[in-house]
């Protein structure tokens, strides 16, 4: 809208407030402060964050790059609810495509994508959603020759895996590089999410060698959870907030019992 039509837009309202040039005036200072104040301010799109998060947080968060390592049913929902919150740039890694199995949980599966790449999939889902946010694509699986550039330069990285070598590695190429490390898992009605910092080594605890995991189901509802406590750990992270490290946030929404486990404990546990 130009600055004139929104004088004439006041004026036609109620001609009597704006009679002499004070008023005239008036009105081009009150247009002119609103037009600072969207060039000044976040984009519409961020109101909704205020004030859970302050516009200065969300700002930082435009700042900051994440890696995605996995765009199945954890990744995709954490793809989706950092897309959204307004994340600066996303660093997206599968190498695998949908088939029908995904079908019952995983948020960017439908059935015209049977056969297509995960990762592209994502890419597409971000541009839909906001087209502020970067992304970059790799469609490769990770592994020891590659971990350690896919995780090059960003800030936190996003464990959206579901198998034991893989996280592994990941967590290994984290350590090395002195990266923050998010985990998540999910098996049946059954969730866990941490924040493991340089030096926890939460993997090694949870896993130990020779670890077998039996239970392969998973349900719409748990992703969905994982994903949500996942994000919101990031996003404290990435905006100074306070965050618990060193510690398994385990949801088991089965029998509604809800735990918070120390890596200590969880070392006890093994002894």
């Amino acid at each position: 809208m130009l600055l004139t039509e929104s004088i004439s837009k006041e004026w036609d309202h109620d001609p009597s407030q704006y009679r002499g040039v004070d008023n005239v005036l008036g009105i081009l200072h009150k247009v002119m402060d609103l037009t600072l104040y969207k060039e000044v301010h976040m984009d519409e799109r961020y109101i909704r964050n205020i004030p859970a998060l302050t516009e200065e947080e969300c700002k930082l968060l435009l700042n900051k790059k994440i890696a995605v390592i996995g765009c199945g049913g954890l990744g995709g929902y954490i793809i989706e609810l950092m897309t959204r919150i307004g994340i600066g740039s996303i660093r997206i890694v599968d190498g695998d495509v949908f088939d029908e199995s995904n079908l019952n949980r995983q948020l960017l599966s439908e059935i015209s994508l049977i056969g297509k790449g995960k990762a592209e999939a994502a890419g597409m889902r971000i541009a839909k959603i906001n087209p502020d946010v970067k992304f970059e694509i790799n469609t490769v699986f990770l592994n020891e020759e590659n971990a350690a550039d896919l995780i090059s330069g960003c800030d936190v990285v996003m464990d959206a895996l579901d198998n034991i070598k893989s996280r592994r590695i990941l967590a290994k190429a984290c350590e090395a590089a002195g990266t923050p490390y998010i985990f998540g898992a999910i098996s049946g009605w059954v969730a866990q999410a941490a924040v493991s910092m340089p030096g926890d080594k939460l993997i090694e605890q949870l896993y130990p060698a020779n670890t077998i995991i039996s239970e392969k189901s998973a349900l719409s509802f748990s992703p969905a959870l994982c994903a949500s406590m996942q994000t919101a750990l990031c996003v404290k992270l990435l905006i100074n907030r306070p965050v618990k490290t060193g510690t398994i946030h385990h949801f088991d929404l089965l029998d509604e019992n809800f735990e918070f486990m120390s890596f200590e404990v969880l070392n006890e546990d093994r002894i």
